[in-house]
């Protein structure tokens, strides 16, 4: 009597099994492109944002560089990839951190279009000493090395910018030393422009990122 009924059961058609097939895989086509889509979509947005900041970016440098425009007239500062860099000479006798007379007259032509710029943008000013690549002099005993004569130096123009006019809390200083010259070490000349102070307008970092640290 099994064997009969057995036989009696209808088997399943093939179409319906192929539908069930046909439907799963539609399925998961469906699945697929959407997911496509959305990282597409992911991309487009990373894209315009790269392209937004990069745009912001320009729009600051030009926005300096036109606050910039009388002391890069007199040729004494220099403005490149957003830095304002000044040669170490003009500021600065050799291995000494103090400041030449017109190296704090320059620094004074810079306060007005600084304090403008940062008036307008959420930014600070870092302030970035460099060194050539010789040891320091023993008859200068107050620096072990190169670090420390940056430092000072750095210090020594952002404490002048400070008295000069910029608000303290939107500068800082850095030092390098003898690290990232512009040009390699291999004379005199190229000492002297290794020898400099940057300044560098860099992002404040947001109140919410503070907070949670």
């Amino acid at each position: 009597m099994d064997d009969l009924h057995d036989q009696d059961t209808p088997a399943t058609p093939v179409w319906a099994i192929f539908s069930d097939l046909m439907a799963a895989l539609v399925g998961l086509f469906v699945l697929l492109l959407v997911w496509v889509i959305g990282i597409q979509l992911e991309l487009s947005q990373s894209l315009e944002q790269e392209k937004a900041q990069r745009q912001a970016e320009q729009q600051r440098r030009q926005t300096l560089e036109q606050a910039l425009a009388d002391p890069l007239a007199s040729g004494r500062i220099s403005f490149h990839n957003g830095r304002i860099g000044i040669n170490g000479s003009v500021l600065f006798a050799l291995n000494a951190d103090q400041l030449q007379p017109n190296g704090e007259a320059l620094l004074r032509t810079l306060v007005a279009p600084l304090r403008a710029y940062l008036s307008e943008h959420d930014e600070l000013l870092m302030v970035s000493g460099f060194t050539d690549d010789l040891a320091i002099q023993k008859d200068n005993p107050r620096y072990a090395d190169n670090w420390g004569l940056s430092a000072q130096r750095a210090l020594t123009v952002t404490r002048t910018l400070i008295a000069q006019g910029i608000p303290a809390e939107r500068i800082f200083a850095a030092a390098f030393g003898d690290n990232q010259p512009v040009v390699p070490n291999q004379d005199n000349a190229s000492r002297a422009k290794n020898r400099r102070v940057e300044i560098t307008t860099v992002p404040r970092a947001s109140n919410e990122a503070s907070g949670n640290e």
